[in-house]
């Protein structure tokens, strides 16, 4: 099956001239990957698979306070279509050419924005750590390795416009860290949709990103921010460690903003090398039926734990 996939993927290889301006601003794209008319019925099909947590990794479970906010974390492990989606050659083909051969899904997310929510704070991210609660890095590169972060495949799952919340970026901001992510911020349930900064409503979903700052007087060139209108179904691709933020919905529609992440790294990389459970946004769930997504090459390295895939491809993940 890896033959097969390397063969499909050789297709949408980026060009070197991709690759290099992707290293030099922070991301590429917008790029195609489903007719809107097609993400539209997928997002339909999409909607009540969703509601049904049962086979999710992180269930609601009451015991855990403030566990909804991961809820939409990680589904590709028990919905076909997402399982079927991080692993689209129209994306993988793309990631080979920027991280080597052998690559690995750790994270997926949704990031949806209703009408009136306030636009996302400017942020990088290089371990994850900031927001677990504590100091350990959610993951570790090699101690010889020129850079950290993980890349971000962004999908609009819905039209993402500058009225209703689409992404910002400063290119070329991702080759240095303006935030610690050793220390911790604090959660505060009551400033989501309740912070203004210089006359922008911007929060970063019950955080204040600005506790991580090095320099406490710095705040980013928001002169050099371009936004990225995408239209349903097209995908970026961009490094965690690229300042980037979102507009505010406006509410000019009464429909949401629906975008979703996937985080994929090389197989040299440790996934929660540190935890069992994972703790953000006011939440906390245990990790034991986490596990990676192989998308391309082998693992070399046997460090992570990775999940197994069922004949439709969708992955099994077995307790530990």
């Amino acid at each position: 099956m890896n033959n097969q996939a390397n063969i499909i993927n050789t297709h949408f290889s980026l060009s070197d001239s991709e690759i290099e301006q992707f290293h030099r601003q922070g991301h590429i794209g917008p790029f195609d990957l489903y007719e809107p008319a097609e993400m539209e019925q997928n997002l339909r099909a999409l909607r009540p698979k969703l509601l049904n947590t049962k086979k999710a990794v992180y269930r609601q479970d009451k015991a855990l306070s403030g566990v909804t906010n991961l809820a939409n974390y990680d589904r590709h492990l028990d919905v076909d279509f997402l399982a079927q989606h991080i692993t689209r050659p129209e994306i993988v083909g793309r990631l080979v050419s920027l991280l080597g051969p052998n690559v690995l899904c750790w994270r997926t997310e949704f990031f949806p924005k209703y009408p009136g929510d306030e636009g996302t704070d400017w942020h990088q991210a290089d371990n994850f750590s900031n927001v677990a609660g504590s100091k350990h890095p959610q993951i570790v590169w090699p101690e010889d390795s020129e850079f950290g972060g993980t890349i971000t495949v962004w999908t609009a799952f819905t039209e993402a416009t500058i009225e209703n919340g689409c992404l910002q970026f400063i290119p070329g901001s991702h080759k240095s860290m303006n935030y610690d992510e050793s220390k911790v911020m604090d959660y505060n349930e009551n400033q989501i949709n309740n912070v203004e900064k210089n006359g922008v409503r911007r929060g970063f979903f019950g955080y204040d990103y600005r506790q991580l700052q090095i320099d406490p007087d710095w705040s980013p060139d928001e002169s050099q921010a371009q936004s990225m209108v995408m239209r349903q179904g097209q995908f970026i691709i961009f490094w965690s460690t690229l300042m980037h933020a979102s507009h505010e919905h406006q509410g000019l529609s009464d429909e949401m903003r629906l975008g979703f992440a996937a985080r994929y790294l090389p197989t040299q990389v440790r996934v929660y090398p540190y935890s069992d459970s994972l703790r953000e946004f006011g939440g906390e769930a245990s990790l034991e039926k986490f596990g990676c997504v192989l998308v391309a090459g082998r693992d070399e390295y046997h460090h992570n734990r990775f999940v197994q895939q069922t004949a439709n491809g969708t992955p099994f993940v077995a307790p530990r």
